[in-house]
């Protein structure tokens, strides 16, 4: 057996760390070696006891989490689990974490929930385990292609992704025109923070893209991001496709699953989809993948050197779901290729 994972639990709130630290410490292979009530005893921490991971809040006095958390990535990278109030303004701040290299994020709990903080402790053990190099200069992004440049077939793109999902989506959305083929996501995400990290990829990239609503007919030139919590994405309808929000019970342990949406898109498109698997944990998104193979559906996978988890692809491309495995800056051109019209018609 490994040795537990050794956290730094960092919060302004005595309440909240204590809590953290309960929810944790009920996990035997987690051991919270200290706590800290604001940036300056949390560096003060960090240096003295080593963490394997940090618990970091945003809003704290003296420094807030995202200023200290660019600090960490610059002077010394590790883990960092943001924990996040569930508020618009707290969703925007958690998401700017996240491209700045925080590892992955939890919503504060509300008053009654059953399960606070959901799955904590297994996101810390999967931060202690990654041997991923923590800031890292992002790569400069190529411009898309104009929409003179791309001639859209007629292929819909389906996509799952969850721990390190928000820079993996940015990174191959960024490389879609605005004409691009429409395009579903699955990313497993705290409910409120689906609808401003819809927003957020809206403003950084050139296709529209939007919170799936329920009817919602996909287009050319849009990108369908499933909303967090309530109810799983589908896609529905063979002569006018659109997105179908359900209510059922969490399939691999998530609501929204991946599995659940590649599974209708198999059904629905069989040979005319794409599929693609990003970084996360578990194995949600694999059957559905090879589901979707199995139909005649062209399916990509992120290769593991440049996943944050190589947890659902590297179960998808065991299981045979996966057509080609690449690394995440050569997946949004890829899945271009096989969406173009052929130069004779289209497909």
């Amino acid at each position: 057996m490994s040795a537990p994972a050794r956290v730094l639990v960092v919060d302004d709130s005595p309440t909240m760390r204590g809590l953290i630290t309960a929810v944790l410490s009920s996990d035997p292979e987690v051991n919270v070696i200290g706590q800290a009530g604001d940036a300056l005893e949390a560096r003060e921490a960090i240096k003295r006891l080593n963490p394997d991971v940090v618990t970091l809040d945003i809003e704290m006095p003296n420094m807030n989490g995202l200023d200290f958390l660019e600090k960490i990535m610059t002077l010394r990278p590790m883990p960092v689990i943001m924990v996040s109030t569930m508020t618009h303004r707290g969703a925007e701040a958690t998401l700017a974490a996240l491209e700045i290299g925080a590892f992955d994020c939890v919503g504060k709990p509300g008053p009654g929930e059953p399960r606070p903080f959901g799955d904590l402790a297994e996101k810390v053990k999967a931060a202690a385990r990654t041997q991923r190099q923590f800031s890292q200069p992002a790569a400069a992004v190529a411009p898309p292609p104009s929409v003179a440049d791309f001639r859209v077939g007629r292929k819909i793109v389906a996509i799952g992704s969850s721990t390190g999902g928000v820079e993996a989506l940015i990174a191959v959305l960024q490389k879609f025109p605005a004409n691009c083929p429409p395009t579903v996501i699955t990313q497993h995400m705290p409910p409120t923070f689906t609808k401003s990290f819809a927003e957020r990829l809206n403003r950084l990239c050139a296709p529209v893209v939007q919170e799936a609503t329920d009817g919602a007919r996909l287009e050319i030139g849009k990108i369908y991001l499933a909303p967090g919590g309530e109810r799983h994405l589908q896609v529905t309808g063979a002569s006018a496709p659109c997105c179908r929000l359900v209510d059922r019970p969490p399939v691999n342990g998530h609501r929204p699953s991946v599995d659940v949406l590649f599974d209708s898109v198999a059904e629905l498109a069989g040979r005319n989809a794409v599929g693609v698997i990003l970084t996360g944990m578990g194995r949600d998104g694999a059957a559905g993948l090879l589901k979707m193979r199995h139909a005649g559906a062209r399916t990509l996978g992120q290769n593991e050197k440049t996943c944050v988890v190589y947890g659902m692809p590297r179960v998808a491309h065991e299981l045979g779901a996966v057509e080609q495995q690449l690394p995440l800056s050569a997946i949004g051109e890829e899945i271009l290729k096989m969406t173009a019209a052929r130069k004779e018609g289209t497909e």
